[in-house]
């Protein structure tokens, strides 16, 4: 079973690398001054949970009498996203 990794640590990596593609997009987008490469780093595409279902915000509700349950769930791609990913994918295949 060596060689292979935990599905934990895969998922921390990816995320962790989304973060900071994230990260790294938006601060690129901050300083570069007005223009076609500025919003090419700051346009990016939003998907959520309330959206998907046909909720009027970002939440699904779940009321169950005293207990009410707000689930929600955003998750906001851009290039510097992918770009996260894809660094944090090669991380995991370069280091086995």
């Amino acid at each position: 079973m060596t060689g292979r990794r935990n599905l934990k640590v895969i998922s921390l990596v990816l995320l962790t690398g989304a973060m900071v593609g994230t990260l790294f997009g938006d601060l690129i987008g901050f300083a570069l001054p007005e223009g076609v490469v500025k919003q090419f780093f700051l346009q990016s595409t939003e998907f959520s949970l309330g959206g998907i279902i046909g909720g009027e915000n970002d939440a699904v509700s779940l009321n169950l009498g005293a207990i009410v349950l707000i689930l929600g769930l955003n998750i906001r791609l851009n290039f510097a996203t992918i770009f996260g990913l894809a660094v944090s994918y090669y991380f995991l295949r370069y280091f086995r």
